[in-house]
């Protein structure tokens, strides 16, 4: 039977049986975002299971394959598109909305392409993660394939940059020693606005 993410638990003369309810799995490193999520899907009449990382994640889905999975990209250890890859190997047919923080379009891009259903930026709500999985039931409105341009090097450093400051919680310094580069060379490179696309 196919379920409608959208769908509320309806009773027998609805599109779903009395007391059954959708599975999502809600994958994200930060526990507060997390939790949130998880309870905001839960309100809303869904069957929600969480992980902090790609091995719980995995443990939850052998266990129990969802329907649904929103994952987030940039995770400590095993990346989120490992994760996309391995939760389809499990069950081709879970639908995964995969979340960005650090606004890697062509990271989110990879992951459409190894069979993401959406992509989100972070923060995200249960409406928009709800209103994604809907889009990806959708037909596609035009079938010719998109050209895909790279990002320029410019951009591809600064969003590289993004990432290993967000990673070291906006401490300047420590982002300039994993970058290998000087502190005062990487204040210079964050006070110029991100290159064009």
């Amino acid at each position: 039977m196919q379920r409608s993410p959208l769908a509320k638990n309806e009773s027998h003369s609805g599109n779903r049986y009395e007391g059954e309810r959708s599975s999502i799995l809600v994958v994200d490193d930060d526990e507060l975002f997390r939790e949130r999520l998880a309870r905001a899907l839960r309100d809303r009449g869904y069957e929600v299971q969480t992980a902090s990382g790609f091995e719980t994640a995995i443990s939850a889905c052998e266990d129990d394959s969802p329907e649904y999975a929103v994952v987030d990209l940039r995770m400590p250890g095993r990346s989120g598109v490992e994760l996309l890859q391995e939760l389809l190997r499990i069950d081709p047919s879970t639908k995964v909305v995969v979340l960005t923080g650090y606004g890697s379009v062509a990271t989110a891009i990879e992951a459409i392409r190894l069979g993401a259903t959406y992509y989100l930026h972070k923060p995200a709500d249960a409406d928009d993660v709800l209103a994604a999985f809907a889009r990806g039931e959708r037909p596609p409105l035009d079938p010719s394939p998109v050209e895909y341009r790279a990002p320029s090097l410019a951009r591809a450093e600064w969003e590289h940059i993004s990432r290993v400051l967000s990673d070291c919680a906006g401490n300047v310094s420590e982002a300039a020693r994993r970058l290998g580069i000087h502190r005062r060379s990487l204040q210079r490179k964050l006070q110029k606005f991100p290159p064009a696309e």
